[in-house]
């Protein structure tokens, strides 16, 4: 990774019951190799949500830090779209 530059994914958020942390859960797409076919996989991320102001359902973007605690490496940049 170069330095200065970090990471952003975007994703939605799975759960809020923690307090100032949020799961997103990330999905990507890719080709198979031998069968041409598109398959989604999925990662879950832990990140900081520092007012606790992210719902269920949203859509965030995260952005990597330092690491908060075990699992929390990650930190809420923004909300791009709300839960209905």
């Amino acid at each position: 990774m170069a330095q200065g530059r970090k990471l952003t994914k975007r994703g939605v958020v799975t759960s809020d019951i923690m307090d100032k942390t949020i799961v997103v859960k990330v999905e990507r797409q890719f080709k198979h190799a031998l069968y041409k076919k598109i398959v989604r996989r999925h990662k879950n991320f832990k990140a900081h949500d520092e007012n606790n102001e992210c719902k269920i359902g949203d859509i965030v973007e995260i952005q990597e830090s330092r690491p908060i605690s075990k699992d929390k490496k990650w930190v809420l940049s923004q909300i791009i779209e709300r839960s209905k």
